[in-house]
C-alpha cells in the first residue's frame, strides 16, 4: 500500500497532525505561521489530494497575511491559486472548504476590506480547532509555532526540545510521558502559562542533563 507520495507509508509525513496544527494556529490569529505545519507535510507528497489541501491551504494563509498588511498584488495573486489548488476537495480530511473558499472570494474581490476583518475559522471534522484541542503529536508542531509568532523564542524552543523528547517516549512505549502531558497544558487556554512551562522547562533540562551523562559514560580520551 503507498500513500500520497508514491512510496512507503511509514516514510510518509503525518498529514493529519500537521493539518489540525495548522488550523489551529490559524484559528488562534497567527495566519503566517499557521503555513509552517501544512509546509512541513506539503513538502514531503508529491501529487494527490493531500498534497492540494495543504498546498492551497499554505496559500491561504500567505494571501491572509498579505491581505491584512496591504500587500494586494500579493493577496490577489495567491487568493486566486488557493482557490484553484482546493477546488474539488471538499470534505477532504474532513475540511470545510466552503467558507475558505468565501474568504478567498473575499479577498480576490476587495483585499483590503477583507484585511479590516478576521477570516473564518478553518473547521476540521466539524470542530474549529483552538490550539487547547490539539492531542499529540498536533500539539507538539503548533506549540513551538505559535510561541515563535508571539515572540517568545525561549518558549519555542523548549517546546521543540520536549517535542523530541515526547515523540521517543511514545516510540518507547512509555505512557504518562510528562513531555506530552506538560506540552498540552501548555496550549490550555484555562492554564496561565508560568506554571506548565516552569515545569517542561525543568522535565527537559533534567532528561537532557541525564541523556549527557550517559553519553559521557561511551567517550573515550583519545588513547
Amino acid at each position: 500500500m503507498t500513500d500520497d507520495t508514491g512510496g512507503d507509508p511509514a516514510d510518509a509525513p503525518d498529514v493529519e497532525a500537521h493539518l489540525r496544527a495548522g488550523a489551529a494556529v490559524f484559528n488562534a490569529g497567527a495566519y503566517l505561521a499557521a503555513h509552517d505545519p501544512w509546509e512541513a507535510a506539503w513538502l514531503g507528497l508529491d501529487g494527490g489530494p493531500d498534497e492540494r489541501l495543504l498546498h492551497g491551504l499554505i496559500q491561504v494563509a500567505a494571501g491572509t497575511h498579505h491581505a491584512r498588511t496591504g500587500n494586494i498584488e500579493g493577496a490577489t495573486t495567491l487568493a486566486a491559486s488557493a482557490r484553484d489548488y482546493l477546488g474539488g476537495l471538499d470534505g477532504h480530511r474532513g475540511v470545510a472548504l466552503a467558507p475558505v473558499r468565501e474568504w478567498l472570494d473575499a479577498i480576490a474581490a476587495d483585499p483590503v476590506a477583507a484585511g479590516e476583518r478576521d477570516p473564518p475559522r478553518i473547521r476540521v471534522d466539524g470542530v474549529a480547532l483552538a490550539p487547547g484541542d490539539l492531542e499529540f503529536p498536533a500539539a507538539a508542531i503548533a506549540g513551538p509555532e505559535l510561541a515563535a509568532a508571539r515572540g517568545n523564542d525561549e518558549a519555542a524552543d523548549l517546546l521543540r526540545r520536549a517535542a523530541a523528547f515526547g515523540h521517543a517516549d511514545l516510540a518507547d512505549g512509555k505512557t504518562g510521558s510528562p513531555f506530552v502531558a506538560l506540552t498540552l497544558e501548555v496550549l490550555d487556554p484555562d492554564r496561565p502559562d508560568a506554571p506548565p512551562l516552569g515545569r517542561l522547562r525543568d522535565h527537559v533540562q533534567r532528561r537532557e542533563q541525564r541523556e549527557n551523562d550517559v553519553a559521557g559514560l561511551f567517550e573515550t580520551d583519545g588513547e
